[in-house]
């Protein structure tokens, strides 16, 4: 059936096909227009990506740096116990600057008598630091439970304690070591 359409259009067309040959040389002619055509298409297309290429540099840039910023902004929202209210502000810089205190005292008493007992306490020290980076992520992710501030509270405290233990254990190295004198 479908050869018999086939036919019948070919049947149909038969008067109006071009049938006649090109003149000499026509071959060359087209390709010479071809060619010269595809250059020019080529060239425009190039130029034209070559405009994108630092566009498109750029535009890649500010994505990477839009993430990036992202990013570390949702790192930087870990909440402290100065972010909970400014009594808690108050109570954080009064821990932190008597931590500080205590560790520049610790810093001025390095003999070799002292060294393990202090180094054992900056070891102390780095324990109760990584506690309290996880009881700021647990804070923020709680929203300010009274037990987690609690328990920075805590962490706070113990650390002055085991800096004044050690000062404390400093003093009695001192005493012991004028008693042999």
């Amino acid at each position: 059936m479908k050869k018999d359409n086939l036919n019948q259009l070919f049947e149909n067309l038969k008067g109006e096909f071009d049938i006649e040959a090109p003149n000499l040389g026509h071959q060359k002619r087209f390709l010479s227009k071809l060619n010269s055509k595809d250059t020019k298409i080529v060239e425009t297309s190039s130029k034209t990506f070559k405009l994108w290429k630092p566009l498109l540099a750029v535009a890649a840039m500010i994505v990477l740096c839009f993430s990036l910023m992202t990013i570390l902004y949702e790192q930087q929202e870990v909440n402290d116990l100065a972010s909970v209210s400014p009594e808690m502000s108050k109570t954080q810089d009064f821990f932190t600057s008597t931590i500080e205190n205590e560790l520049t005292k610790l810093n001025k008493e390095l003999t070799p008598q002292t060294k393990v007992l202090i180094d054992d306490a900056l070891k102390q020290m780095n324990i109760l630091e990584t506690d309290y980076e996880s009881l700021k992520k647990d804070l923020a992710e709680s929203g300010d439970d009274k037990r987690v501030i609690y328990a920075m509270i805590s962490n706070f405290q113990n650390r002055i304690d085991v800096l004044q233990n050690v000062m404390e254990r400093i003093d009695e190295v001192k005493q012991l070591k004028q008693m042999t004198l």
